[in-house]
C-alpha cells in the first residue's frame, strides 16, 4: 500500500515539475516574440529598433518620429509571454534638425 502511494506522488510530483518546465519562457523566446511584435506593428514599425533581454526584463532602444510610437512598443513588449519589466529607452527623433 505504501509503495502505491509513493508512486503516486511521485508521478504527481513529476507531472508538476514538467508543467512548471513547459510555463519557463526563455530569454531567446522572448526577444524572438517582441522583435516580430514590433516589426510587425504598423503603428511602431519597429524593425529598427534595438531589443535586449536579460532574466525576463526588456529593454527597448533606438528613436521614432511620435510618442504613441514609443508609447505602443512599450506596450507591445509588455504583451509577450514571459517579461516581467520594460525599460523603455526609446527617444523621439526631432523633425527640425537637417540632416
Amino acid at each position: 500500500m505504501k509503495s502505491k502511494i509513493c508512486s503516486f506522488l511521485l508521478m504527481a510530483l513529476m507531472l508538476v515539475g514538467v508543467c512548471l518546465a513547459k510555463d519557463a519562457v526563455s530569454d531567446d523566446m522572448i526577444y524572438n516574440n517582441v522583435r516580430i511584435k514590433l516589426a510587425s506593428d504598423q503603428v511602431v514599425k519597429g524593425g529598427a529598433l534595438d531589443v535586449d533581454i536579460k532574466d525576463g526584463v526588456v529593454t527597448l532602444k533606438g528613436s521614432v518620429e511620435q510618442d504613441k510610437q514609443r508609447d505602443r512598443a512599450a506596450k507591445l513588449a509588455k504583451g509577450v509571454k514571459g517579461v516581467k519589466q520594460v525599460i523603455n529607452n526609446i527617444t523621439i527623433r526631432n523633425k527640425n534638425v537637417t540632416q
